[in-house]
């Protein structure tokens, strides 16, 4: 039953990045351009430092199957292009593992096709620590990703109806699988596409989660998916619940940990958005389960290979060194988000003029440390 239900939903999530609008609200992210801003392309470096990790690359394959034959063959096919490419990978929910153990190499082959690479098991908010170590330890996983997706379970048949336990249960996975502040694996605790408010966000730092993936709507939908997989239908209203990415990073704003942003990320230009709001980086399911399923990973790693290109390309553009240099660059919020952010209390004009802002702050410490300096001869 687990392993059908996995492949209804690569089947519905397949269906909807085909009928996917071309808007979402990463439109509404724009850049304000200095003509004179740019630097030589030698100089930029993809490079992503946060939470106590680095990565090369401030892009990753983010949580999509695995559990039965069919979803192994993507996950074989998604491992190949990250081994080719560098990028991260996160494996789907591991909860048909914990079920049947019959079905380990449909994950386990996430590591053994990409030896070296930076891999995340995922487990849900509800397992114990033993599942989430023997997650870990199937995939020799470099971080453990924590899902949350009540929308979803709500939507689902077969889905749990109690979530009072998962804060509780979270903290326990953090001190069993992190070493309880940091001395075992990274923990990152994400949304499946429903997105994370600046009080989720400042809750789970309070709980020892290192990294929080925003995870927001305007990608895969699974309250759409679980309502197709119903007799009756009955929970269309639900679709499109939830905060797109964009403004999960814009509520989120000087969060006490690191932020990572998935859902609805459609190119290179999406991915600049993401970083500039604040992400330290950016991940992709839906658009890049599409690719593979069109065309191989031989698709994907030419999809991915052009994307890292023009990511660097961009911040050339943008006369940002580092990922994390985007959040140097003016932007403008536009529509329906600037409206979301006056409703939240968030104040977007100074990201308009954050360049100048700190160009003067670093021109004024540059004055003090010399009169510092002058007092001290």
């Amino acid at each position: 039953m687990i392993a059908e239900r996995k492949d209804d939903h690569v089947r519905f999530a397949a269906e909807q990045q085909r009928h996917l609008g071309g808007y979402n609200q990463f439109d509404e992210v724009s850049f304000v351009h200095h003509a004179l801003a740019g630097i030589d392309r030698s100089d930029a470096s993809l490079v992503t430092r946060f939470g106590g990790m680095e990565w090369q690359v401030p892009l990753y394959i983010n949580a999509m199957t695995g559990g039965s034959v069919r979803t192994g063959a993507i996950n074989r096919d998604l491992a190949i292009a990250a081994r080719e490419t560098g990028v991260p990978i996160a494996s789907g929910s591991m909860s048909a593992y914990f079920a049947d153990e019959a079905v380990a190499d449909t994950f386990g082959l996430l590591r053994r096709e990409n030896p070296d690479g930076f891999v995340m098991a995922n487990v849900n908010a509800n397992a114990s620590v033993d599942k989430a170590r023997r997650a870990v330890d199937l995939l020799r996983a470099d971080a453990l990703q924590i899902h949350l997706n009540v929308i979803q379970e709500t939507v689902m048949p077969e889905g749990d109806r109690s979530f009072s336990s998962w804060g509780p249960q979270i903290e326990k996975i953090v001190d069993g699988v992190g070493g309880g502040g940091g001395a075992g694996i990274p923990v990152i605790v994400k949304e499946v596409g429903f997105g994370l408010s600046r009080e989720t966000v400042a809750s789970l730092g309070d709980m020892g989660v290192r990294v929080a993936d925003v995870a927001g709507r305007g990608g895969t939908d699974f309250a759409r998916i679980e309502n197709d997989r119903r007799e009756h239908a009955d929970y269309a209203y639900l679709g499109g619940w939830g905060q797109s990415a964009p403004a999960c990073l814009l509520d989120s704003q000087n969060a006490a940990i690191p932020l990572l942003a998935s859902g609805g990320v459609r190119g290179p230009l999406d991915v600049v958005r993401a970083l500039a709001l604040g992400a330290a980086a950016v991940g992709v399911s839906g658009g890049f389960l599409r690719t593979v399923l069109d065309g191989g990973p031989s698709a994907l790693i030419r999809q991915i290979t052009t994307w890292l290109d023009q990511v660097e390309a961009l911040m050339t553009a943008l006369g940002a060194r580092t990922p994390s240099d985007l959040t140097r660059c003016d932007v403008l919020v536009h529509g329906d988000l600037r409206a979301f952010c006056a409703d939240r209390g968030i104040d977007t004009r100074g990201l308009a003029t954050r360049s100048r802002s700190q160009a003067h702050a670093h021109a004024h410490s540059h004055e003090t440390a010399h009169a510092t300096v002058g007092e001290i001869r």
